[in-house]
């Protein structure tokens, strides 16, 4: 909240609207940040050369216009002619030099707002297209309301500075520019008198700037708490009332709000100051100049129409300041945000390396795989392995030890396995367990996607030096139920993120049907799992589309029937459009317990091979958890499942169950097996029963 920048009436040095509130923050590398954002609008340098020009025409116009005053005062008006037509034609000139300036002015205005419209709209589109290729670690260290920022405070200011601010800068100060050497010309000796007024006007501006952009950086920084106080009770509203705190809620208010009022104060008193001592100074200017020009007049020979002409500029000459002081401001504070932009447009990708790819594959009559290239559904699916990559598909056999041996040649019945350095360097064997293909006049070896999956010694750490698993080895067999059980923080989350890529290991090997995790395709990898998670999340749309969200191109009786497998259809039915009922709000309408079901059905209808449940029924309650056994059942037959619970209850018919404690494995088998242990497992088993 700190970082928004609110507009108001006043910008920390006077003068009209525009200018932001709170001060402003200069960017670290202002060169490169402006030429960057100046990009977005270059690019259609037929419009630009456009704004260019009408700009150069509107400032010309004007100072032409003005100009044009001294010949008609000394040829019509101070000389007495009576020349009426000539007089006509002059103001005719006056008239056309002035809708010239009009007109320009406003091709200027709108060709700008759509060059801006369209930069900025390729800025945000950018900016979400990175943040899709980010890792998720960088979204663990950046809040979302920090990010969000990007896309509405720092995006609107470059939009702002780029429509307005930009080109009004560079207006008022090719307007200052102009202004000032007209005055020279006309009469440098009277010139003295302005730039004295001049010089006092600027070294205030600088005092009562610096002041005003120190005050109305307190004036934010309070106005930030308040917000962030605002939005914390009102969220946590519910709270507050079951604990009757209403009236410490409206005294914490208060108090921030009579923070908010004070630094405001300050902050306006200073920028409202500004204007009028900027005006009285001008004014004085302008009698002191009306009067030494007058004594010139009289004793120097200067013209009536000159001293017109150059009071008009003295009295316009403190304007173009103004709005330079303003505009500066505008634009340093959109290059600050333009800059945080770019830091996130530049933050490191999601490195993804992996050649191999998931491919929609069937069986022929003697069993063989083959690439399916049509878009129907159905058959098996199958990795797909360049032949170029660092493993290699091989015959073996079972040895004497129980180890696997390479064959020199394919015999019948033979295991295939694939083969590559292992960890250590060492060329290992992995077993694969499904149909393969493997022909020599082919670029790719192919295999069935069984979903056997593999840890063997990984070490992780989300901080390095701070370990969050130690030499975990598990290994789940296609079909297979492993859950994992242990104390909240211990590891169990972290070891399902590392399935499918979403961190990066220290050390040791995931393998996914024998091949390395890191040889697969991130995209492919995810679209094979299937993942219910603790923080069930639902987009804005229909119960329908966000179980559709597992698989976009689901109809709408696989959905329905993934709703029933997940025991979601009855409550469903019984909503006011059924499937068609309006999800609004993260599923703000729907109890927990719905969400998760629908979090569930989701996931059903992807139909991976691998399912990740992550605490998928800890907001069901007891009636419900037993409806859905069967469904669940029926969701995890046929599947590689992996189960984190702190209900022990649900994860009692587990092929494994690894009990894990300080990012370490304490024991691991079946649940009779741990309970004959008498172990960790066997403790938390007994003391979750006790307690019900």
């Amino acid at each position: 909240m700190a970082n928004t920048q609110q507009r108001g009436p006043r910008g920390p040095h006077g003068g009209g609207p525009g200018g932001p509130r709170g001060g402003y923050q200069k960017p670290k590398d202002l060169k490169k940040t402006a030429l960057r954002l100046l990009s977005y609008i270059t690019g259609r340098k037929a419009l630009l050369a456009l704004v260019i020009f009408c700009l150069l025409v509107s400032v010309g116009t004007n100072l032409a216009g003005s100009y044009m005053l001294r010949p008609i005062i000394n040829d019509f008006i101070y000389s007495g002619a009576t020349d009426f037509a000539g007089l006509g034609v002059s103001l005719l000139k006056l008239l056309g030099v002035y809708v010239l300036g009009a007109a320009a002015s406003y091709f200027q205005a709108s060709t700008m707002v759509r060059l801006a419209e369209r930069g900025i709209n390729r800025l945000r589109r950018e900016l979400f297209d990175r943040l899709q290729d980010l890792p998720l670690s960088y979204f663990d260290r950046h809040t979302h309301g920090e990010l969000m920022s990007r896309f509405t405070n720092d995006a609107d200011n470059a939009e702002m500075a780029l429509q307005q601010s930009l080109v009004s800068l560079l207006s008022s100060a090719l307007m200052f520019v102009g202004i000032i050497t007209i005055m020279v010309v006309t009469n440098p000796l009277l010139f003295l008198v302005t730039l004295v007024i001049l010089a006092a006007t600027l070294l205030i501006f600088s005092k009562m700037g610096s002041i005003s952009r120190k005050n109305y950086q307190e004036q934010q920084s309070a106005l930030g708490s308040m917000n962030g106080n605002i939005q914390e009770m009102i969220e946590g509203l519910r709270v507050v009332k079951a604990f009757t705190h209403e009236q410490a809620a409206k005294e914490e208010f208060q108090r921030r709000n009579e923070a908010y009022r004070q630094a405001a104060s300050k902050a306006n008193y200073y920028s409202t100051a500004i204007m009028p001592i900027s005006n009285n100074l001008m004014n004085i200017s302008y009698a002191l100049t009306a009067a030494f020009g007058g004594l010139l007049s009289v004793v120097g020979g200067f013209d009536l129409g000159g001293l017109v002409i150059y009071l008009n500029f003295s009295k316009q000459v403190g304007q173009p300041l103004n709005q330079i002081s303003q505009q500066l401001t505008t634009v340093l504070s959109a290059l600050a945000g333009a800059e945080r932009i770019f830091e996130v447009m530049d933050a490191q990708p999601e490195v993804d390396e992996g050649s191999v790819t998931l491919v929609p594959a069937g069986k022929d009559e003697a069993g063989r795989l083959y690439e399916r290239t049509g878009g129907e559904r159905g058959g098996v699916w199958a990795w797909k392995v360049p032949k170029s990559a660092p493993l290699e598909l091989v015959p073996a056999r079972v040895g004497a030890q129980g180890a696997l041996e390479e064959l020199p040649q394919p015999q019948q019945e033979c295991l295939w396995a694939w083969k590559y350095p292992d960890s250590a360097g060492k060329a290992a064997l992995h077993q694969i367990r499904g149909a393969v293909r493997r022909e020599e006049d082919e670029a790719f070896y192919y295999t069935e996607l069984r979903g056997a999956v593999r840890f063997a010694g990984v070490d992780f750490s989300y901080v390095p030096g701070k370990p969050v698993l130690k030499t975990v080895s598990v290994y789940a067999n296609p079909g297979q139920k492993i859950a994992f059980v242990g104390s909240t923080g211990a590891g169990k989350t972290t070891i399902t993120n590392l399935i499918n890529r979403f961190y990066e290991i220290d050390a040791g090997l995931i393998t996914y049907d024998g091949i390395d995790v890191t040889q697969i395709r991130k995209d492919d990898l995810r679209r094979s799992l299937g993942a219910v998670l603790q923080d069930t999340h639902l987009f804005t749309g229909t119960i329908m589309d966000n179980i559709r969200y597992g698989r976009l191109d689901a109809t709408d009786e696989e959905c329905i029937a993934a709703a029933k497998s997940a025991n979601a259809h009855s409550f469903i039915r019984r909503l006011p459009q059924g499937y068609q009922t309006l999800v609004s709000g993260d599923g703000g309408n729907l109890s927990q317990g719905q969400r998760q079901l629908l979090a569930i059905a989701r996931a059903a209808v992807a139909d991976p091979p691998v399912m990740i449940l992550d605490e998928a029924t800890s907001s069901i309650d007891t009636r419900t958890e037993r409806l859905i056994e069967q469904g669940m059942d029926a969701l995890m037959e046929r599947r590689t499942v992996f189960v984190i619970a702190h209900r022990l209850s649900t994860v009692r018919n587990s092929n494994c169950i690894v009990v894990i404690e300080r990012g370490q494995i304490e024991e691991k088998g079946s649940h009779e097996e741990l309970l004959e242990a008498r172990g960790r497992y066997y403790q938390l088993y007994t003391g979750q029963f006790t307690l019900n």
